[in-house]
């Protein structure tokens, strides 16, 4: 089988959705006779996370991974099948369809091996295209970059995806641009986030950035999402590689305001006979909150639970105050250091950190240029 076979009929994949790129859907529905998608509407995936609906027309047998060639506007486009069936009706609901004369666009068939060859063509020319598109840009004093760009499967028509902090006024740029690479020409924004998800890269927790892996669409992160989980506001540590706030601050913080519901406010002082405490911080999941004393208190910082706070706050607006702020003892059991245990008995991974119990011989260092000694010869000089 040749390379252009194999590139038609996909990656490999199952039933039960597309294994190729990170806007797979899990089509739990496979095993389900279509029922309530009669008309065939199917999901088809393109390049730079964009993804549209057609129409199977001809009623072609298409499961995830297959090229198909689709109609696009003008000409044609090539992309991979990305969903089938009776869930594609319910991702309509989430994602945005493109229609035609107010019906959906239609595929005509299966990529044949001479559409993938001028696709891959098309494809080839993209970086050259795109680094010609910045010359020019920077040519025209405009305030703005262009991250990508995306030919169309049949080399008409190109999407230049650029990158700009205002409005700017690109008319001029178009006309240049369709005078140079005599092609269609259509200008979409994008945001940082989808330039480093573009560019790809590592996080700092090790993995593949989520942008470039699996987020498709971008949810607004702000500030309160880190104060809700007790983090600190360092910009250095909550910005991402594209200078905004990471996307992962949104991942467990459901979890930390279904935890804080039934929390007493963090805003109201304890009151004690030797004086007030103020929050400091909090432990959520143990239920734990930090006070310190406020002026001249002694002591220092105390743990109190949310249920003692919740009672001392009670007694504090009825005008009276506590005689004093204990803290409660969490017990944290200690885990002993077993050290890395090998099934095959290799040593210790620490063993080059353990401290040599003996003392280290000092190496005199040898001394260049030393003159010898005279020896004490008993016999007289010769004369």
């Amino acid at each position: 089988m040749s390379s252009n076979q194999k590139l038609a009929r996909g990656c490999p994949s199952s039933p039960k959705g597309g294994s190729c790129a990170k806007l797979d859907v899990y089509n739990w529905l496979h095993d389900v006779q279509n029922t309530i998608n009669p008309d065939q509407i199917v999901e088809v995936r393109f390049k730079n996370t964009r993804k549209d609906y057609y129409r199977n027309v001809n009623g072609l047998e298409l499961k995830p991974g297959d090229m198909v060639a689709v109609e696009a506007s003008p000409g044609h486009d090539i992309g991979m099948v990305s969903l089938v069936g009776d869930l594609v009706l319910k991702q309509l609901k989430r994602h945005k369809a493109t229609y035609i004369d107010g019906d959906f666009r239609k595929i005509y068939r299966i990529a044949k091996a001479v559409d993938l060859q001028k696709w891959e063509e098309a494809i080839q020319l993209e970086h050259e295209t795109m680094l010609k598109a910045r010359r020019i840009a920077e040519d025209l004093r405009l305030n703005m970059k262009i991250g990508d760009v995306e030919f169309q499967g049949d080399k008409t028509k190109a999407i230049f995806y650029y990158i700009a902090d205002e409005r700017v006024d690109f008319r001029q740029l178009i006309k240049v641009y369709a005078e140079t690479f005599r092609i269609r020409i259509e200008m979409r924004q994008i945001g940082a986030r989808q330039e480093a998800g573009r560019i790809g890269g590592i996080g700092p927790c090790g993995r593949e950035l989520c942008c470039s892996s699996w987020i498709s669409n971008f949810v607004s992160v702000t500030t309160n999402a880190a104060r809700y989980q007790e983090i600190s506001l360092n910009p250095q540590k909550l910005a991402g590689q594209c200078s905004k706030l990471k996307c992962c601050l949104n991942y467990e913080l459901d979890a930390y305001i279904d935890a804080q519901k039934n929390f007493p406010p963090t805003n109201v002082p304890i009151e004690t006979e030797k004086g007030d405490y103020n929050y400091l911080k909090a432990d959520i999941f143990k239920g734990i909150y930090w006070y310190v004393p406020s002026g001249n208190v002694p002591g220092g910082m105390v743990g109190v639970s949310v249920d003692k706070v919740r009672d001392i706050i009670k007694i504090n607006r009825s005008g009276r105050r506590i005689a004093q702020l204990t803290g409660e003892t969490v017990a944290v059991p200690e885990k002993e250091n077993e050290g890395y245990h090998n099934a095959v008995g290799q040593d210790s991974i620490d063993r080059f950190d353990k401290a040599s119990k003996g003392r280290r011989k000092k190496r005199h260092k040898p001394v260049l240029n030393r003159r010898p000694r005279p020896e004490n010869n008993e016999n007289p000089q010769e004369q």
